[in-house]
């Protein structure tokens, strides 16, 4: 049901990583390199994500994708963000800033799809919750496939209803935000895999602590049509890693462990554990984009000042494996490795 997949020469997605790693340099290179290179929409304005692909477009003709937050408008607990707006004031003024303003919002979700609609890319994918049967067909309608982010197996039969192209099994190892409908789903990318298999015929892509070529053959083993892969490449040189966020990945701060904390941004997340985590986690209420709002400046002013403990260094389980390199490069690697890995299982059955 996966035109896009099927063409792939490499069965390796650059993940969708929204708030800068993820750059039209990046995209289009490991577009160029025979994988799927994508563009975050997330924190975007729509005029700046048009120019995103405008720019992509330019450095490749190969196909890209999008990615866009589905929007939450259940109601959120205002009391409680007042609350850890309250205990957070100390660190604003000790960063010598001002918190953010939690305003909530759906992020311009209707505007980009509007785009989107305007500026067909080959694959459109949604994560934190499901778009309707009329996003799906307007899109589809203008040429582009749709992939849904599922956590938890018990979402598989609504996503077929819909018509998606794909999935993306995103396992409890993966760097950065939980991308179902819920975040608390906590299944292992390798179980996950199966069990959506036995609910569904569409095609997988396995997101969650791949990072070397034996963890895309592993997956592709479990029946996975391709690997979504973002920790390992944000060491990239084409990669909008900020410096403190390289650092850490390079192993140059105190720990190595990764943790899922909601201290950033309210919703939950896999990052390098630090300083921030570890004061603030136990009272982030679940309310997001609203702590994602309210924590920006702190996060800001960590990042000008190279402070790895004030910032969310997200990365997956699997981040002490990833090598810096050209994306391009980093796709061929990957794929050479995976063959060397199939290869060597195969034997050990005579």
């Amino acid at each position: 049901m996966s035109k896009v997949l099927a063409a792939l020469a490499h069965p390796i997605v650059a993940a969708p990583m929204a708030g800068g790693p993820s750059t039209p340099q990046q995209a289009a290179a490991v577009s160029e390199a025979g994988g799927l290179g994508f563009l975050g929409a997330g924190y975007q304005s729509p005029e700046r994500l048009a120019d995103d692909i405008a720019e992509t477009r330019k450095l490749t003709g190969a196909p890209i994708g999008v990615n866009v937050f589905v929007p939450d408008y259940a109601p959120v607990d205002l009391g409680a963000v007042r609350a850890y707006a309250l205990r957070l004031s100390g660190e604003a003024k000790w960063r010598n800033t001002a918190l953010g303003e939690a305003v909530g919002g759906d992020d311009a979700y209707g505007a980009k799809l509007e785009l989107l609609r305007q500026q067909p890319v080959a694959v459109v994918s949604f994560a934190f919750g499901l778009p309707s049967a009329a996003v799906v067909q307007a899109l589809q309608a203008c040429g582009s496939e749709v992939w849904m982010t599922l956590t938890r197996p018990e979402d598989a039969e609504a996503a077929a209803a819909l018509g998606v192209n794909a999935i993306i099994a995103q396992g409890i190892e993966a760097g950065a935000h939980r991308g179902g409908a819920k975040d608390t789903d906590d299944y292992a990318l390798l179980p996950l895999l199966r069990l959506l298999a036995a609910r569904t015929d569409l095609p997988q892509v396995a997101a969650g602590g791949i990072a070397d070529g034996a963890g895309l053959a592993a997956v592709l083993a479990a029946g996975a049509s391709a690997a979504q892969i973002g920790t390992a490449f944000l060491a990239c040189p084409e990669a909008g890693t900020t410096a403190v966020h390289r650092a850490a990945l390079a192993g140059r701060t105190p720990t190595r462990l990764t943790r899922l904390t909601r201290a950033f941004t309210g919703r939950k997340a896999r990052g390098i554990e630090n300083g921030f985590i570890a004061k603030y986690d136990e009272h982030a209420p679940a309310a997001y984009p609203h702590l994602h709002q309210l924590t920006a400046p702190l996060r800001a002013a960590a990042r000008a000042t190279g402070d790895a403990d004030g910032v969310n260094l997200w990365a997956g389980q699997a981040y002490p494996l990833i090598r810096e390199l050209p994306a391009a490069e980093l796709v061929r690697l990957l794929s050479d490795e995976a063959v060397t890995a199939l290869d060597s299982a195969r034997r050990r059955f005579g």
